[in-house]
């Protein structure tokens, strides 16, 4: 019964939001339905966990909600974007809009950027792109999933996203763990992806869709021949690369005793405080790059940026809330132990094991923590019996992570999707191709290892 309520609860959810129904109401409703079938105390359930994660959340995240959210409204309102779309199209084509979506997320998220700053950076860039190639507006959120969600996320060695961290705890890896594995399993994802996307393009261009005729959260249509400097309208993005790789390393550098009396590490908070720095630089160069465009309007720019973030957010930390209530309930105990018991081989049960968490809990970090936690050194012992080594438990975990997760009540699918104006049925059919590209990736790579043996 206690498994069933969480299917049921997580089914529902799913349902819901599928439907255009708001997570921010709907996940705690689910989520005590869960409790609830589960035998747990609602009220103390809703403001002891639910409320405490989601506010938890709220506090860790919201800065970098609310700048990402400021930085892509301002790129967007002063033509910066516009100006870099039009010199694409100019110099790859219309027909490779996609790619280049795909490859400006990746470049951002390889550098450290978050995955959320970088679909509010990107999304302004990437309508007008699409516009002026005439794709089709829904498939930008499967573009930008691809460019975000995948391959740099967790994929590629040296990605300093939390996904590819939180395994070097329990392995004793680095963050360039096996690299053959890695990369060969970024070149299928990523290869598959982009066909994948260029398919649904041609399709839609042979039925002569579009752009398509869109008003929620579309960028203003400018001037295409006052648009400022391209390359001048790129230094603010740019900008937040160099100086969130930069600060990243000084503030590691800082001495521990300045946060000590906060009971926090500066390993704890460098990512977080880094970015919120670099965030700030390039609104400030985007503003002065192009302060004679943003005069009068920049009251309007910065209201509209930091509404956006709101939704957002709140959207984000309420699947958080969620999430936490479900892998506190005896059904989640059960769920665990039997993905923990799958037999075969190590890296099979941890992939199945990672997935399948990380689905339930509509986090990637989040499934993956709680599998590693509880079977972490179980796994590694296993591996060194049959000569395994960690790293590829770790790159395995790693990219698992990032399959199932995105599931329609995935707070990261419905931020996407929010900041681009669309609904789940316009354009949740590419993201989730792109999942089950990902997730037969995982599997692929756990098949030939156990042929090949690499690292």
């Amino acid at each position: 019964m206690e498994v069933l309520g969480i299917l049921l609860s997580l089914g529902l959810l799913m349902f819901f939001a599928y439907r255009g129904f708001s997570v921010i109401l709907f996940a705690p409703v689910f989520a005590l339905l869960a409790a609830l079938l589960n035998g747990a105390a609602l009220l103390p359930t809703y403001t002891e966990v639910f409320l405490v994660n989601a506010a938890n959340y709220f506090k860790n995240f919201f800065p970098v909600f609310l700048l990402g959210a400021v930085f892509g409204k301002v790129m967007e309102d002063t033509g910066a974007a516009p100006s870099i779309a039009r010199s694409i199209v100019k110099g790859i084509g219309k027909e490779r809009a996609i790619l280049a979506v795909v490859l400006a997320c990746m470049v951002l998220t390889y550098g450290g950027v978050s995955l959320f700053v970088v679909a509010f950076a990107v999304y302004p860039f990437a309508a007008a792109l699409f516009k002026e190639a005439g794709i089709p507006k829904r498939l930008i959120p499967g573009a930008i999933a691809l460019g975000s969600f995948t391959v740099t996320m967790d994929a590629l060695p040296g990605t300093p996203q939390i996904q590819n961290v939180i395994p070097t705890k329990y392995f004793g890896t680095d963050i360039y763990a096996a690299p053959v594995t890695g990369i060969l399993g970024a070149i299928i994802i990523f290869v598959c992806g982009i066909l994948w996307l260029e398919y649904r393009r041609k399709k839609a261009q042979a039925a002569e869709e579009g752009y398509g005729d869109h008003k929620l959260n579309e960028p203003e249509p400018l001037n295409g021949d006052n648009l400022p400097n391209p390359l001048l309208s790129a230094l603010p993005l740019l900008a937040v690369l160099v100086f969130n790789f930069i600060f990243t390393r000084w503030i590691g550098s800082w001495d521990e005793s300045i946060v000590k009396p906060y009971g926090v590490t500066l390993a704890s908070v460098k990512g977080i405080w880094s970015l919120i720095m670099a965030l700030v630089i390039g609104i400030l160069l985007a503003l002065a790059i192009n302060f004679t465009r943003a005069k009068g309007k920049v009251a309007k720019t910065l209201n509209a940026g930091t509404i956006g973030s709101l939704l957002a957010i709140l959207n984000t930390a309420s699947e958080v809330g969620f999430g936490n209530v479900v892998a506190k309930l005896a059904g989640f105990k059960a769920i665990s132990a039997a993905m923990l018991g799958i037999k075969g081989s190590p890296l099979l049960s941890e992939a199945v094991t990672v997935n399948v968490l990380a689905g339930v809990t509509g986090s990637a970090s989040g499934g993956m923590s709680i599998a590693l936690e509880v079977a972490g050194k179980q796994y590694l012992e296993w591996a060194q019996r049959l000569n395994i080594s960690p790293e590829v438990l770790h790159r395995i975990a790693s990219m698992s992570s990032g399959g199932m997760d995105t599931l329609p009540h995935n707070g990261a699918v419905i931020t996407l999707l929010a900041i681009c104006g669309l609904t789940h049925r316009d354009s949740y059919q590419d993201i989730f191709a792109v999942t089950v590209i990902k997730t037969l990736t995982v599997f692929i790579l756990v098949l030939l290892h156990s042929i090949f043996n690499f690292v």
